[in-house]
């Protein structure tokens, strides 16, 4: 058995483990939390060596219990876990950002509210999230793909709701509402592709998509882009995220943030570049990129809870990923690859750091904070990825939106040119609305917030904005234990490598793309038959 044979099931084999031995124990959270980090850590290694082995060999399949494709023609009988550049790359980005949060969320003692919380669940609800997005990356079928998405999914659900605060449970009664709705909408996009083609398998579903009527052809794709759209958050059915994420203990939200939206993005390449090539539904991606950018950063600028300012700008950053996959160019892929991790990271990062700035203000809303600055750590862990997000050169922000604005002038279509245009709005006003951030929370006074003294003076009933817990009334505001900063300066660290190794890195994800829409090297190596 090779190395790959051995490696390729390890990113989900290991943490389903880890979820059901962290459950046996869950008694005893000293046995809980290195568990969780030591399956973590492992899963980002196995990630690491998966990563290497694609960039030098290609595409990497295995079929689980020899099930694979039979000289008779027929392809493969049972589950593929397909490697390639794109989705080792994936792997690789998010074990790091799930090992980084669970070391913050540890530091900050697994909750975020009061002593009532069911913490025990936590690490085995979050390695079962950590399966769900490596089977989503490692799927090689629309249906094991579904059962990465549901297991995620029921996952979040949990996650979601610890502590079952009113705010939480609405929350997530409604996040529960629109990804069954999701799930539901997935579900009849299977059952339509498997009507039409008799296949699951994305490699055979290469090869026989194209013989499809273009009118079928085009409701099977626009039926899964509506599923993975929801997933993503792709406008206009992006409403679902703002009044979600910011509910969530801090760690998740970041997690939910920085990871969960990119599984849909995956999807959504994978659909578009492998299943359904051609460009037929570029013009319909191109105006949803150029609409989730714009009203993602208007619903920005609306709001003065930064976790809910914060929620809304990752929507509008979604519509960068869009624009690069719906240009259907190498350039243009590349940079939405490119873009995709470096979001996957600074998003992550902000969130984390506005957990700090709950924990060192007292509240997430700004018209209560003011003089953070007299903090430089806290005050060091935003501007740094506020800066990479909005663009600032030499960032790796500036990187990414740079070869996505370079592959749309190349484009030359009118839509294109709509889209640079719409990019550099969006970058100038997302500068604006993290500097908003900045001058309220950091610069100005505490006491010329116009809620500023009253966190102090009445803190039993002032909340955040979001009507969860009233951090003011905690013991520990004003305190940043060590292992919250430690993990958020670790991730500030891994964004400022994209920018120091932005030459390296960028032709990497040159490669990912190419190989992604090429489809052969994919196609071949999963209907290959195997040597006996």
């Amino acid at each position: 058995m090779s190395l790959a044979a051995v490696l390729i099931p390890l990113p989900v084999l290991l943490p389903t483990l880890g979820a059901a031995l962290t459950l046996i124990v869950g008694r005893r959270p000293r046995l809980q939390r290195p568990i969780t980090l030591g399956v973590l850590s492992a899963v980002a290694a196995v990630s690491a060596v998966l990563l290497y082995l694609t960039d030098r060999d290609g595409t990497l399949v295995l079929h689980v219990g020899g099930w694979g494709p039979t000289e008779q023609n027929l392809g493969p009988l049972g589950i593929s876990l397909v490697v390639d550049r794109l989705s080792a790359l994936m792997l690789v980005v998010s074990a790091v950002v799930l090992l980084a949060v669970m070391v913050y969320a540890i530091g900050q003692g697994v909750r975020d509210g009061d002593d009532r919380q069911p913490v025990s669940i936590f690490l085995p609800t979050y390695l079962t999230l950590a399966t769900g997005v490596s089977l989503a990356f490692l799927a090689g079928d629309l249906f094991n793909l579904f059962v990465g998405f549901e297991m995620l999914l029921s996952a979040s659900f949990v996650l979601l709701t610890i502590g079952a605060s009113a705010e939480r449970i609405r929350a997530g009664i409604g996040y529960v509402m629109v990804s069954m709705a999701s799930s539901m909408v997935f579900l009849f996009g299977i059952a339509l592709v498997y009507a039409s083609t008799g296949t699951l398998n994305l490699a055979e579903l290469a090869t026989r998509t194209g013989a499809l009527p273009s009118g079928t052809r085009s409701a099977v794709f626009a039926v899964l882009l509506v599923a993975f759209g929801i997933k993503a958050a792709v406008f206009p059915l992006s409403a679902w995220l703002p009044d979600s994420y910011p509910t969530a203990p801090a760690p998740i939200t970041a997690v939910f943030a920085g990871i969960l939206t990119k599984v849909g993005v995956y999807a959504i390449i994978r659909a578009h570049s492998l299943l359904f090539p051609g460009g037929a539904m570029d013009a319909v991606l191109l105006v949803a990129a150029l609409l989730t950018m714009l009203i993602g950063i208007f619903g920005a600028i609306a709001q003065s809870d930064i976790k809910r300012l914060l929620s809304f700008t990752l929507v509008s950053h979604i519509g960068f990923m869009m624009f690069g996959v719906a240009l259907s160019s190498q350039l243009g892929m590349s940079g939405a690859i490119f873009y995709v991790i470096h979001h996957i990271i600074v998003m992550t990062t902000l969130f984390l750091a506005a957990g700090l700035i709950e924990r060192q203000g007292g509240a997430s809303s700004l018209h209560r904070l003011g003089g953070l600055i007299a903090n430089p750590i806290l005050a060091f862990v935003f501007l740094v990825p506020a800066f990479n997000l909005g663009g600032i050169p030499p960032f790796s922000g500036f990187i990414g939106k740079t070869a996505l604005l370079q592959a749309g002038v190349g484009d030359g279509s009118v839509l294109a040119w709509c889209l640079v245009g719409g990019a550099v709005v969006t970058s100038l006003l997302t500068l604006y609305v993290l500097a908003r951030v900045w001058t309220r929370a950091f610069w100005r006074r505490r006491v010329d917030a116009p809620d500023g003294e009253l966190v102090r003076a009445a803190p039993r009933v002032l909340l955040d904005d979001v009507g969860d817990v009233a951090y003011a009334d905690r013991d520990d505001v004003g305190k940043m234990p060590t292992w919250m900063v430690v993990p958020t300066l670790a991730l500030i660290g891994l964004g400022l490598s994209l920018s120091v190794l932005a030459g390296p890195i960028f032709a990497y994800t040159q490669r990912a793309a190419a190989e992604v829409l090429d489809r052969g090297e994919y196609i071949s190596t999963v209907l290959t038959v195997s040597a006996p």
